[in-house]
């Protein structure tokens, strides 16, 4: 018992240590998004440029972000300008660009489904009438100990903020891409899925196989649940920007 309730705290644990990044540099792409006008140091005349802004979200991560310019109304033929026009930039307002409501904000009631959802098929994976005996077995829980861990509180919240976290993560992803679709939901999904249980593996002791193939195969079901609940809900169901 103690195994998957320190299995399920890494699994919290390890979600939470791969947002805190991804939210740092989701804010520094919003910072140095969009079109800028500026003063262009060589004509004196009004330019209009754009950040790679995807470029300083990374860079951004391990310290300074660094800066280039990924537009300018003067390229393609001033394309190999010295870029002095950066600092100004900064110092610019981006111009207001056309909302995006359905693809900027999360959404947060399709989140909030699949996490149950992904709770549920635990429930139901874990259940005696599928994998609970023989996955006790492989945790090698008497009979005693699978009755009060099936009736204790503490791993069914366990579970249920493992979910939250996850489907989270992805609506948070997803934000940040500006680009919800249900493909794109998948492959977020179990790409999160990979690098979090790559932490898992290299983390825990030894498991054995059947344990492994249990676990696993309900976290890469309940992955692929969550990223096509977030990333293919109907538009209808998103929180709606206020006017």
């Amino acid at each position: 018992m103690l195994v998957v309730f320190w299995f399920l705290l890494f699994l919290m644990g390890t979600c939470l240590i791969l947002l805190m990044p991804s939210l740092w540099a989701m804010n520094i792409f919003d910072r140095y998004r969009g079109k800028r006008a500026i003063t262009c140091p060589e004509t004196q005349e009004q330019a209009r440029v754009s950040f790679a802004a995807w470029r300083a979200a990374a860079t951004g991560l391990s310290g300074q972000a660094k800066l280039r310019l990924a537009t300018c109304s003067r390229w393609p033929m001033r394309a190999d300008c010295g870029q002095d026009c950066i600092p100004e930039a900064v110092r610019v307002q981006p111009e207001t660009a056309p909302a995006k409501p359905e693809a900027k904000r999360i959404a947060h009631l399709p989140v909030l489904f699949a996490a149950a959802a992904a709770w549920v098929l635990g429930m139901a994976w874990h259940s005696q009438f599928v994998f609970r005996a023989r996955w006790t077995a492989a945790l090698g829980l008497t009979g005693q100990q699978a009755h009060d861990l099936v009736w204790s509180w503490t791993p069914h919240l366990l579970t249920v903020a493992a979910c939250l976290i996850f489907a989270y993560g992805i609506g948070w992803l997803l934000a940040w891409t500006e680009k919800r679709s249900m493909l794109r939901g998948i492959v977020l999904a179990l790409a999160v899925w990979l690098v979090i249980g790559g932490f898992s593996a290299a983390a825990q002791a030894p498991i054995s196989r059947e344990l492994l193939w249990i676990d696993g195969g309900y976290t890469f079901l309940a992955a692929l649940l969550t990223g096509m609940i977030v990333g293919g809900a109907p538009r209808r169901l998103f929180l709606r920007e206020s006017e």
